[in-house]
């Protein structure tokens, strides 16, 4: 299924987190926190301005994000877990 966001809105692929630690300790699944990387799946066409022009969007698909903890909304798509949010819940884009 293809899945294209409206306006601002962006899907994001969260990354997984570390199953170790750095000293070698296995994190169970119940003590993991919630990611805050993800891979940029899709976006949305901008935002309008006050103008009602359209404002293109900062992020492209492809960017791998770092977004708030508890940002988006989670849902399943195709057996994936995703996230989709507006652009200004993400905090930057890694390199």
């Amino acid at each position: 299924m293809s899945f294209k966001p409206l306006h601002d809105r962006v899907v994001i692929e969260p990354l997984d987190q570390e199953e170790k630690t750095s000293g070698g300790i296995i994190i169970p699944d119940t003590a993991k926190e919630k990611p805050m990387q993800g891979k940029v799946t899709a976006v949305g066409s901008g935002a309008r301005g006050d103008d009602g022009k359209v404002v293109a969007l900062d992020v492209k698909e492809g960017d791998t994000v770092l977004y708030g903890k508890w940002s988006g909304t989670e849902v399943k798509l195709d057996g994936k877990t995703l996230l989709i949010m507006r652009e200004s819940d993400i905090m930057g884009i890694l390199n």
